[in-house]
């Protein structure tokens, strides 16, 4: 069973940066692709970023292209989210995940970024 553990959320201005990091304590890590996803208040969960084993493979979503950078760093079983320039729009829960086949099989238990104007 594969443990995500997820921190560094926290009250942000606008135009400000936060990064966020998503530890895992059991279970493999290599070799599986990783994603971040955020939910906000009364919005359905959606994707962010996802990065391949080795850090190839970066997927971004529409919104955050350009302002926010996924990277993993293997040897010490966690992955980042690089969040700059944010917005209030960003505001939201956000999770990290892990991918087993087609499906994002373990969910960590989110951070709250919250950006205000």
């Amino acid at each position: 069973q594969v443990q995500l553990v997820e921190s560094g959320g926290g009250l942000v201005q606008a135009g400000g940066s936060l990064r966020l990091s998503c530890s895992a304590s059991r279970g493999p890590f290599l070799g599986n692709i990783m994603g971040w996803f955020r939910q906000a208040p009364g919005k359905e969960r959606e994707f962010v970023a996802s990065i391949g084993p080795y850090n190839y493979h970066l997927k971004y979503a529409d919104s955050v292209n350009g302002r926010f950078a996924i990277s993993r760093d293997n040897a010490k079983l966690t992955m980042y989210l690089q969040m700059n320039n944010l917005s209030v729009e960003d505001t939201a829960n956000y999770y990290c995940a892990q991918k087993y086949g087609s499906a994002w099989k373990y969910w960590g238990q989110g951070t709250q970024v919250t950006v205000s104007s």
